[in-house]
């Protein structure tokens, strides 16, 4: 009986990975984050410690809106730190 002729197979080769490259964000992203957790802060502070009486007085009770924006801000830019 004849001999079958022997197959040769490549062997499997997984497809080529990307190279996974750090994502780097822009130098300003850290202090422009501490500055506005930071004026968030010293604007709260100071419309509680002055009793509500800061300079701009026709905001009135919108200073905790302003304090709570900066932070929150602070907030979104962590979100982009690398």
């Amino acid at each position: 009986m004849p001999k079958s002729r022997v197959r040769t197979k490549t062997p499997y080769t997984p497809p080529p990975t990307r190279s996974a490259k750090k994502a780097v964000s822009p130098r300003w992203v850290a202090p422009a984050m501490l500055a506005c957790f930071l004026v968030g802060i010293v604007w709260l502070v100071l419309f509680y410690v002055t009793g509500g009486s800061l300079p701009i007085k026709s905001l009135s009770n919108w200073n905790l809106l302003i304090g709570f924006a900066f932070i929150i801000g602070g907030f979104g830019m962590s979100t982009q730190w690398r």
